[in-house]
């Protein structure tokens, strides 16, 4: 088998390439730009070939370094999937584990997992995005990302963690105040705490919209994105709240919440953990297996 000793020089290249300078790249790497010159002489070395044309203008690509800034970040990326998935032959969790997920869904069955998680593999280290964008697991290098609903990237492992269900719940004071609805016909004239943008209809708006509660069910007392922002206006007796079990199940277990209804609409949402490696490494395993025991997420005829 032909050596490729000139891998090492690959990430240096594709930086000098992108920047068009070698002095730029060393004051990023904190080196003198002559390092990086060698570098780039070694690697011209090593192929045979000139990569970039020097002039007083500054660099430019040649041929053959057009061909190689187009080959070589995917080649560098294979590398860095090729020892993970090495690595993940390994039974021993460990180094940095990198996931990401959204906010509240982090703090409240994310973070909680950690303490044990930690104690029990001490050469675990763990890294988390909280996030509300979509995040890609392939394009920034986590090592899982945990998304809910429909998946459409093919690209991607997945394991499903279980089923997001939603609810309708109120605080005791709430409802000693203005009455407990027995019928969802009731919730006419009760104050609503809504989703202030929701494009997909996942508050009040699509329940309305679907007919499952009355058109005249509009009297929102709040409106906000932020789901952990609408669990504590519930808490605090402001008004209704419409949200997954896995937010209010904490609440609702210490009698902070009462479930008024069941989800009219009986929505059912996958949970998964996504992946870019077909084996998951033993640091994404054992956070896995930690995630499938989050109580809300359950589905009750395999519980």
């Amino acid at each position: 088998m032909t050596s490729v000793p000139y891998a090492e020089f690959l990430p240096t290249f594709i930086a000098v390439a992108r920047a068009g300078s070698f002095s730029s790249v060393a004051t990023r790497q904190g080196v003198a730009p002559s390092s990086v010159s060698r570098q780039i002489d070694a690697l011209e070395l090593e192929l045979g070939t000139r990569l970039f044309m020097r002039s007083t203008q500054g660099l430019a690509l040649t041929d053959a370094g057009e061909l190689l800034l187009t080959r070589a970040p995917a080649v560098l990326d294979e590398l860095v999937d090729l020892r993970a998935e090495v690595a993940a032959l390994s039974d021993v969790p460990r180094g940095v584990l990198r996931v990401a997920c959204f906010p509240t869904f982090g703090r409240h069955h994310v973070l909680p997992l950690l303490p044990r998680l930690l104690e029990q593999y001490p050469e675990l280290r763990v890294e988390l995005d909280f996030t509300e964008r979509l995040a890609d697991p392939v394009r920034e290098r986590l090592d899982g990302v945990i998304r809910i609903g429909p998946l459409k990237d093919s690209r991607l492992y997945a394991q499903r963690l279980g089923t997001q269900r939603w609810s309708i719940c109120a605080s005791p004071d709430y409802l000693r105040a203005n009455g407990h609805p027995t019928t969802t016909a009731e919730l006419a004239g009760h104050r609503l705490l809504d989703k202030r943008s929701d494009p997909e209809g996942l508050g009040w708006r699509g329940l309305r919209a679907a007919g499952w509660i009355p058109a005249d069910a509009a009297d929102n007392a709040l409106t906000c994105d932020d789901f952990e922002t609408l669990l504590q206006a519930a808490v605090a007796g402001l008004g209704l709240a419409y949200l997954p079990t896995w937010v209010t199940n904490g609440a609702t277990a210490g009698s902070c919440l009462t479930t008024v209804f069941d989800d009219p609409a009986g929505r059912r949402d996958d949970v998964h953990l996504l992946r870019a490696l077909r084996t998951p490494p033993a640091k994404l395993a054992v956070f896995a297996h930690a995630l499938s025991g989050i109580e809300p997420l359950r589905d009750p005829a395999l519980a």
